[in-house]
């Protein structure tokens, strides 16, 4: 199969970015490494922070004093949970809330490989058969996808173009090796930024709001490093707040979801405690879970249902913007290469795992599993980061296969 193994792909990006190649020699990787610890050590030009909040104050910091804005795992879940109620009674309100079957979306990180899910979506609208989801959780590019699909089909060509018509230059500026170690990031998003701002906007955010006063929920991942934990932003709510800052917001968290730790710079959030201003650095979600979808504890002794009301049928679709069966590789014997080959193994686990635990879930509750992947159809090969023709390639692969109505497994591979 003509195709780049994961690990082929962080070479590929790296190489792409300036990062040193294997090929350079141990002397200059341990070059490097002193450099990288200089600076460290000197300070110099590594960009300002604030003050990052006390260990005190970190589950009652918030950014605009919203209540309900967003919940720190685990220290949050009865609020969350009690989230998830409140937004069943808004529902249950509507008519034929109390019985049509609550339909649930989970759409996981990918970068460039969230053309999938794009294209996955569009293709279902075209078949006919997409609904109007009650719940969408996003994580990295996935965070990015769930706000158009929260917001239902209309939405259908703008989530086209961002993933068709994207550019690697629409998403980040490479810097060089030594700008790299004297900054955050390998590279600059700040176009990325600009990508979003251009899309989400405020006709988006208020059919976002809509929604979440209708009782359905939209909600983001993001990892708070400072504090070592997941954040699950409640983007509705947000929307739904008036706030005046609600879409600068919406746009950073999307954002944070989807900067990859080294590769883009971290998204810093205002926050006040205590009465005081401080500063959280936040990242990719990905790093605790590539997918998520309700908590657990919402339907602990509850089996056979959702909510308060034990017969409420439920549906869940998994959109896994990545392949799930293992990718073989003759790993070559070198610090980097095998220091790579660990890193995707680990993230190749434990996007597995994550989809193998909601299912577990699923089973438990009764819950109708759904779940789509990149299968060994798709044969493009991968050249860099935000290829165009890869992009369009995969968005139509998986437009294709749900325009004649998905072939949906019912449990994981294995």
């Amino acid at each position: 199969m003509d195709e780049a193994s994961p690990d082929t792909r962080m070479r590929r990006m790296l190489e792409a970015m300036n990062a040193p190649r294997p090929a350079l020699g141990r002397r200059l990787l341990l070059r490097l490494g002193a450099s990288a610890a200089l600076v460290t050590q000197a300070g110099c030009a590594v960009p300002d922070r604030g003050p990052a909040v006390p260990p005190s104050g970190v589950h009652d910091a918030a950014v605009l004093g919203l209540p309900n804005e967003r919940f720190l795992i685990p220290h949050d879940m009865a609020a969350l949970v009690a989230e998830y109620e409140a937004a069943f009674e808004r529902r249950r309100l509507r008519p034929g809330g109390r019985t049509r079957t609550y339909v649930m979306l989970g759409i996981s990180g990918g970068g460039e490989d969230g053309a999938f899910g794009a294209g996955l979506l569009n293709g279902w609208s075209q078949h006919g058969t997409r609904p109007l989801f009650d719940l969408v959780t996003g994580v990295s590019t996935g965070a990015l996808i769930a706000a158009f699909a929260f917001a239902g089909s209309a939405w259908d060509d703008v989530l086209r173009q961002v993933y068709t018509d994207l550019t690697p230059s629409d998403v980040f500026l490479p810097r060089s090796i030594l700008a790299a170690l004297n900054n955050d990031a390998l590279a600059d998003n700040t176009p990325l930024l600009g990508t979003i701002r251009r899309t989400i906007d405020d006709r988006l955010v208020a059919a976002i709001a809509e929604g979440y006063r209708e009782g359905r929920l939209l909600m983001v991942g993001t990892a708070n490093l400072d504090a070592q934990v997941p954040v699950t932003w409640n983007i509705g709510a947000i929307a739904a707040s008036g706030h005046p800052r609600a879409r600068q917001l919406i746009h950073r968290i999307l954002l944070a979801s989807a900067a990859l730790p080294g590769t883009f710079p971290p998204v810093m959030l205002d926050v006040m405690a205590d009465g005081r201003p401080f500063q959280e650095m936040h990242v990719d979600g990905g790093i605790f879970t590539q997918v998520f979808l309700y908590p657990r504890r919402l339907t602990e002794g509850r089996r056979g249902g959702l909510g308060r009301h034990r017969d409420l049928p439920a549906r869940a679709y998994i959109i896994r913007n990545g392949r799930l069966n293992a990718a073989w590789e003759q790993v070559g014997r070198s610090t980097l290469t095998i220091a790579q080959r660990a890193i995707s193994t680990m993230v190749s686990s434990g996007g597995y795992n994550d989809v193998v635990r909601i299912w577990d879930t699923a089973q438990r509750d009764g819950v109708d599993f759904n779940l789509a992947s990149i299968g060994a159809g798709f044969t493009t090969p991968f050249t860099e980061r935000f290829e165009a023709t890869y992009m369009r390639s995969l968005y139509d692969y998986g437009f294709a296969r749900a325009r004649h109505g998905f072939d949906w497994a019912k449990r994981p591979p294995g």
